[in-house]
């Protein structure tokens, strides 16, 4: 095999990884899936990627059904290991959130552990060998297959965007409609004549908060689902050594990635609920 035509075969197969399920609307105006990565390309702003949709909903079903089926099975007795793992796990959150968030809120501590476990099993996905759910669902009939739903900056900003809404939402209903735009508009100066500069510095930051977010997830899981297959495209006697040691290394990874994103959304909401 020539080098042009095994690095041909290098690119596709990195482009196959990185192509989700699609369906959407045609430049026809007719619905379908898309069959290829050419076909993937074409989808119009009507699609929807399946793959990242269905894996992130089955992985949110499973946080919260394990976590129900402890809760119901809780001892006051000796805990059983899944019960003492997932105690600490809402122990680590509630001391989190009890060090960032200084105000009454009940929905933060939840909201908090839901970010934190629900970002990171989407982020675990990417432990699993990229060509084994790919190659299960060709076997199927499906094309494309990608597992890791935080590579997908659709799902990383969907959430970041929800959270923006909620900062906005709180910080009305703390402040005041009125205290909020004093706040836009009197920071960091308080001259009236410096009104316009503050809104233009001050809107830039509060937008900013929600596109960071979700583009530090995006951009981190996605360049270590990168590494992965780029390491698959390797020889198999080598690819162990690589990928063995790097899955070590992305164990810690994901589990920062899921530790700031909700660490970010906690400060963030501590923020909106400060009323100087």
């Amino acid at each position: 095999m020539s080098a042009e035509s095994t690095g041909n075969a290098s690119s596709e197969y990195i482009k196959h990884h990185l192509t989700n399920l699609t369906f959407g609307q045609r430049s026809d105006g007719s619905w379908d899936f898309a069959h290829s990565t050419a076909d993937a390309a074409e989808m119009g702003f009507w699609s929807f990627n399946v793959d990242s949709l269905g894996w992130s909903i089955a992985l949110g079903l499973l946080f919260s059904l394990l976590f129900k089926s402890v809760a119901n099975k809780a001892t006051t007795g000796v805990p059983g290991g899944l019960q003492n793992f997932v105690e600490m796990i809402v122990e680590f959150i509630d001391k989190t959130v009890k060090e960032s968030f200084h105000k009454v809120n009940p929905l933060i501590a939840p909201l908090a552990l839901t970010i934190f476990t629900w970002v990171f099993l989407m982020n675990v996905m990417d432990l699993i060998p990229v060509d084994v759910i790919p190659q299960i669902a060709h076997m199927a009939g499906i094309t494309h297959m990608k597992v890791v739903p935080s590579t997908d900056p659709n799902i990383t900003m969907g959430m970041s965007i929800s959270i923006f809404f909620l900062i906005i939402f709180y910080s009305i209903k703390v402040k005041g409609a009125g205290g909020f735009f004093h706040e836009l508009s009197r920071n960091p100066f308080e001259h009236p004549a410096f009104i316009p500069f503050n809104l233009f510095l001050e809107i830039l930051n509060l937008v900013t908060k929600p596109i960071s977010l979700g583009l530090r997830l995006f951009g981190n899981m996605y360049a270590g689902e990168m590494i992965f297959i780029l390491i698959a495209l390797l020889p198999a006697w080598i690819q162990w050594s690589l990928s063995v040691p790097w899955a070590i290394f992305h164990i810690l990874v994901i589990t920062l990635q899921a530790f700031i994103f909700m660490v970010l959304t906690v400060v963030y909401l501590a923020m909106a609920h400060e009323s100087h």
